[in-house]
């Protein structure tokens, strides 16, 4: 059975949206593109190495697959060649409910994302590693089929974009399994799933009197 892990970068506020560049994504009036590289240090890149050295085979949304499939295939030779040809060499699943020309060679297109990364999963294989893909990630958080988080955090606020959670989301546990914090602050961290969201209670009981009356408020008040 393969797993859904989850590879993003993200803002302390959540914000995932275009850390590579100005150009990646300009939707929304994205003004803060590029955010990632000031951060980068030498244990962002070993630890976005170590992410990549195990084997996988890439999920991407429609627009991350456009944004890859136009600088990855390009790239080898260059800084990040270990990079460029492990993604060229592996099969790109893409979310796409739209017509898309796929010209990177091993892509494959999925036309619903949930019940198709459902069926992927029991299949033999590597894991399934998101990269960006905002939207198709959301869809996979709502229907409980992610395995693990890999969540580089920046010492960044952006105030506004598209972000890793959204209301969708499926209450889920997760337990730590590795963390790490970068020289420049990045907050590295892996989550693997944990079961169901776990509760506990601070309240005094009995609850006193003044509590009573605030439950009392709140269900008036809904």
């Amino acid at each position: 059975m393969r797993k859904v892990i989850i590879g993003a970068f993200v803002s302390l506020d959540g914000v995932m949206q275009a850390p590579g560049g100005p150009h990646e994504d300009p939707t929304m009036r994205f003004s803060h593109g590029g955010w990632v590289a000031p951060l980068a240090d030498d244990v962002f890149g070993e630890e976005v190495g170590k992410m990549f050295s195990e084997p996988f085979d890439l999920l991407l949304g429609r627009k991350t697959y456009e944004i890859f499939s136009a600088h990855w295939p390009y790239a080898e030779g260059g800084p990040d060649d270990f990079i460029a040809k492990t993604f060229n060499s592996i099969t790109k699943y893409v979310a796409t409910r739209k017509g898309l020309n796929l010209t990177w060679k091993g892509s494959m297109s999925l036309s619903d994302a949930a019940s198709d990364v459902a069926r992927l999963k029991h299949e033999d294989g590597p894991a399934l590693l998101t990269q960006g893909s905002t939207n198709m990630i959301q869809t996979l958080l709502a229907d409980d089929l992610v395995d693990q988080i890999n969540v580089f955090t920046f010492p960044v606020v952006l105030g506004q974009g598209k972000k890793l959670f959204g209301a969708g989301s499926r209450p889920a546990a997760f337990r730590l399994i590795a963390g790490r914090i970068s020289p420049n602050g990045i907050l590295i961290a892996k989550y693997v799933r944990d079961g169901a969201v776990k509760t506990g209670d601070y309240a005094l009981d009995p609850p006193t009197p003044a509590e009573v009356a605030r439950r009392e408020r709140m269900k008036r008040e809904g």
